[in-house]
This record gives structure tokens, C-alpha cells and sequence, in this order.
């Protein structure tokens, strides 16, 4: 399954919140199948999302598609990193 990791700063944890539950139905559609929202302990505006693709093309598609792009400036979103990832091994300890 492929992952994507994305961390970024937010200039309001709250409202990028709002927003990223809003957008859950795009989403979907464009193929993210779970996700997990984390932030630094040191940082609370500092957001790592970590999630789970259909297919790393469906997600490069998403995350660089233009409606995304204006989303992330709506969110306050700063200098996002995508990462791209596929998963090797897994467990449960």
C-alpha cells in the first residue's frame, strides 16, 4: 500500500483543522483510505499527516492538483513536504 507523509506548519491548528475535515469527501475520492494527524509536542502548530493511498499516482495527483493548492493557502498551510512511501513490512508488537 502506498503512504504519503506530509509535514507542515499551520498558521492555526484549529481552523486548518476545519478545513481538513471538510475536505475528508475529496479525499475519498481521490483515493486516501486512512489517515493519521499528528503534531509535534514542542510545536503545536507543526501538523504531520500520515496516510494510506489507493495508488502513489492518485495521490501526486491530489496533492499537486490546483484545488489542493488553494485549499492549503485557504488552511494556512506553510511550506508543506510531501513524502512518498511504500510500505516494506509491517507489525503488530
Amino acid at each position: 500500500m502506498p503512504h504519503v507523509l506530509i509535514i507542515h506548519e499551520v498558521a492555526d491548528y484549529a481552523a486548518w483543522k476545519v478545513i481538513f475535515d471538510n475536505a475528508a469527501g475529496i479525499r475519498k475520492e481521490a483515493g486516501e483510505r486512512s489517515y493519521q494527524v499528528l503534531r509535534y509536542e514542542s510545536d503545536p502548530n507543526k501538523i504531520v499527516h500520515f496516510s494510506v493511498w489507493t495508488s502513489t499516482a492518485n495521490a501526486r495527483a491530489f496533492f499537486e492538483s490546483p484545488r489542493l493548492i488553494q485549499i492549503r493557502e485557504e488552511a494556512g498551510v506553510k511550506a508543506p513536504d510531501f513524502i512518498y512511501l511504500e510500505e516494506l513490512a509491517a507489525g503488530t508488537l
